[in-house]
């Protein structure tokens, strides 16, 4: 399992030799500090604890600055990794950037989808409604939700209005485009969850 730690930047599209257009998403990939190590022998698994994103030293208190070493600077954001796979060995303190994905051809992207807020069954289940023409007295509702006298209440797990979004939620099987060292960027095609500047954690593709 090869993962980093990564923000959104946006969306935009590219052109290939052919001239097809591809819509591709901009993700930002700073360099990645080894926070810690872990080992099968003395943790029961294999794992690597990634960071970014330097914190400042008023905000860090003495128990959360107790997990980082004399030469690591505490970090905002923090990941581990199972099973991490890397060309060379990783110690506490190394950094970790695009190389790690010089040889990967597909991506599996995880992060908090965008929040819409308290949606009706049209928009967050895709319910069809009833008829929009003038008398129907039916439209954008979702229609009876129970039985009747037995078991005269509503089962659970129907679909019916609520919060939407704001989710952890992983899109599989992306293609990387184009990887520039120099912007640190990368881009895959298609879209990611969350907003722009989000927080997001790319690892290799589990099924490809």
């Amino acid at each position: 399992m090869k993962g980093l730690i990564a923000k959104k930047v946006g969306m935009t599209q590219v052109f290939d030799e052919n001239g097809n257009l591809t819509p591709v998403t901009v993700i930002q990939v700073e360099p990645n500090t080894v926070i810690a190590t872990k080992t099968k022998e003395k943790h029961g698994y294999d794992a690597v604890v990634l960071g970014l994103d330097d914190m400042k030293e008023s905000k860090v208190n003495k128990a959360y600055k107790g997990q980082f070493s004399e030469n690591v600077s505490p970090k905002k954001i923090l990941k581990e990794f199972r099973d991490f796979e890397s060309e060379k060995e990783v110690a506490v303190g190394d950094q970790i950037g695009l190389e790690l994905f010089e040889k990967t051809s597909f991506l599996d992207v995880t992060a908090t989808s965008k929040g819409k807020g308290f949606q009706g069954v049209m928009k967050r289940w895709g319910f069809h409604g009833g008829r929009a023409s003038h008398g129907s007295k039916f439209h954008r509702e979702a229609g009876g939700t129970g039985n009747c006298t037995t078991p005269g209440h509503s089962m659970k797990n129907i679909k019916m209005a609520g919060r939407m979004g704001s989710e952890r939620v992983t899109v599989q099987n992306l293609k990387i485009v184009k990887i520039d060292p120099e912007l640190k960027v990368l881009l895959v095609r298609g879209a990611v969850p969350g907003n722009k500047k989000s927080t997001l954690i790319i690892k290799s593709a589990v099924k490809k």
